[in-house]
């Protein structure tokens, strides 16, 4: 029997799929000063293309083993690392161009943040400590000649103490929400927007991106967390032009006022119990309407609408 009746047999065949090792940890150490750097971060390369042999008969003679994959990531780095977009530019590259079997594939990253220790108030030359507001990422996928590029960060935890309302909104027999004419606005912003094309400052856009999501954050007056995250969309949009649209996940942080009353105390809007769970989730795409839809560059970043 062959592979393409085996695969038509039954009706039933091999459907879309992928493989590769997940979440190689790299920490890479450039030492070419007493001056050291250093980059961290989490990587994932998994390949797409002729591996159905493979999956129908245990024919591995396509198959690139994932600690193949993995070994790349590390023997990559020693060249240098650069952003993490052009790290896996440089990886998806390399698997479609050497490897025959392979037509495209998914990489991803994820960036961790280190900042220099002061001493006497001088920053060290060679130890650090873990910092940074968020985990910034990114995402590569390739599917023959078409390369999409999706930059992100997950964890931009905000918070504005005032200058937010929630009210007017549908009520039911079920409502006991109150209206609320100043409150606390907290969410941890996750948020990922896909390039137009591969060629870009992506770590000067990184911060771009990041510096106009949290300035609108703070400036616009809010009456509702879905009007914030659209209008933090809109403003990366209208100040980046290569960028084609930005997807969202935003909880809503909820911060109740706590009655103290019994105690004999009031609370005029300064004390606040922090619940955790439930919470209020918002999620939105912010597009050009003349964007047209790429399902297969967002297939591997989850979670969004």
């Amino acid at each position: 029997m062959t592979s393409g009746e085996l695969l038509n047999s039954d009706n039933i065949v091999l459907g879309a799929n992928q493989y590769g090792k997940a979440e190689c940890r790299l920490v890479k150490v450039t030492r070419d000063s007493e001056r050291h750097e250093i980059e961290d971060l989490s990587i994932t390369s998994q390949l797409r293309g002729d591996f159905a042999d493979v999956h129908l008969y245990g024919d591995n003679a396509h198959c690139l083993p994932t600690d193949t994959q993995k070994n790349t990531v590390y023997a990559f780095a020693r060249d240098g690392v650069g952003s993490p977009e052009d790290f896996l530019l440089r990886l998806g590259r390399h698997f479609t161009a050497n490897v025959d079997a392979v037509s495209g594939g998914h990489w991803a990253a994820e960036q961790y943040q280190w900042q220099r220790i002061s001493v006497n108030n001088e920053p060290h030359n060679h130890a650090f400590v873990r910092s940074g507001q968020e985990t910034r990422t990114a995402n590569v996928t390739v599917d023959g000649d078409n390369i999409w590029v999706i930059s992100g960060l997950t964890n931009l935890v905000v918070l504005k103490s005032t200058g937010s309302e929630f009210h007017g909104f549908q009520r039911d027999k079920y409502t006991t929400l109150p209206d609320a004419h100043d409150r606390i606005l907290a969410t941890s912003v996750t948020a990922h927007w896909r390039y137009l094309n591969e060629k870009q400052d992506f770590n000067g856009m990184y911060e771009k991106v990041k510096s106009i999501l949290l300035a609108t954050f703070a400036n616009l007056h809010s009456l509702a967390l879905q009007q914030t995250l659209y209008a933090m969309g809109k403003a990366v949009l209208e100040a980046c032009p290569d960028i084609a649209e930005i997807k969202f996940s935003m909880p809503n942080k909820h911060h109740f006022n706590v009655d103290l009353g019994t105690f004999g105390l009031d609370n005029p809007n300064e004390v606040f119990f922090a619940a955790d769970r439930p919470y209020g989730l918002i999620e939105a795409t912010v597009q050009r309407e003349s964007t047209r839809p790429t399902p297969l560059a967002w297939t591997s970043v989850t979670g969004f609408c």
